[in-house]
């Protein structure tokens, strides 16, 4: 999924645009209203992520722009404008969320799932496959082991997805940063092994010995039926 990100603040704007790559998005970036409506229009976005107070257009102005060609896109301000009015006017606008700065990475994720889940949802496409005693429902970036509900990044079902679809088989780095990162990613083992990492937290049940996400030691993982 695409997502454009549009804040004059440049920490601000390179902050989420770290937390929304590591989270498995694709991000394109903005720095003025101007060029995030020259952006949106070249890049076709599925998702965008606005300011309020920018130079040129403000993000009421671009939100204006992109629900007359678009009226299904999720759009989500971020900003630090914190009058009730202010939210009341971007939600009129057909925001779907107004997060308020100074904000917190955990709330920042939780929002942006929960939108992300909304455009699955629009798209009519749901997805669900198996992995061990996982089934994956792909379209609401979460897990299920019975009746327990697990959370999951869109990066995490993405490389899910490459292991459910190649049962056996040894998977070496470049073929899973090609599909939880992009081929265009510089690869890094450290970064591959601590997101496997933390991916077994969340779908083992003993993360100490893996029954879905298995090392092959010098190569790569398998997922082993």
């Amino acid at each position: 999924m695409k997502v454009l990100v549009a804040e004059d603040d440049a920490l601000i704007r390179e902050g989420l645009v770290d937390l929304l790559e590591e989270e498995g998005y694709e991000v394109v970036a903005a720095a003025d209203g101007a060029e995030a409506w020259a952006r949106f229009e070249a890049e076709a976005p599925e998702f965008v992520c606005l300011d309020v107070m920018m130079p040129k257009l403000s993000g009421y102005d671009v939100c204006k722009r992109i629900r007359a060609v678009d009226a299904r896109i999720p759009v989500v301000f971020i900003s630090a404008k914190s009058e009730e009015l202010d939210k009341v006017l971007g939600l009129e606008l057909g925001a779907d969320d107004f997060i308020m700065k100074p904000f917190g990475v955990r709330e920042v994720i939780a929002r942006i799932r929960a939108v992300s889940r909304r455009a699955f949802a629009v798209r009519s496409t749901a997805e669900r496959f198996t992995i061990g005693d996982l089934e994956v429902l792909a379209d609401e970036l979460r897990a299920r082991r019975g009746e327990a509900a697990i959370e999951l990044s869109l990066r995490d079902v993405k490389l899910l997805r490459v292991f459910a679809e190649n049962p056996g088989k040894v998977l070496d780095r470049d073929r899973l940063f090609d599909a939880g990162w992009g081929a265009r990613y510089l690869p890094s083992s450290r970064t591959l092994d601590q997101h496997i990492s933390q991916l077994r937290k969340r779908v083992e049940l003993d993360p100490r010995s893996p029954r879905i996400i298995k090392t092959v030691h010098g190569v790569g993982y398998r997922y082993e039926p």
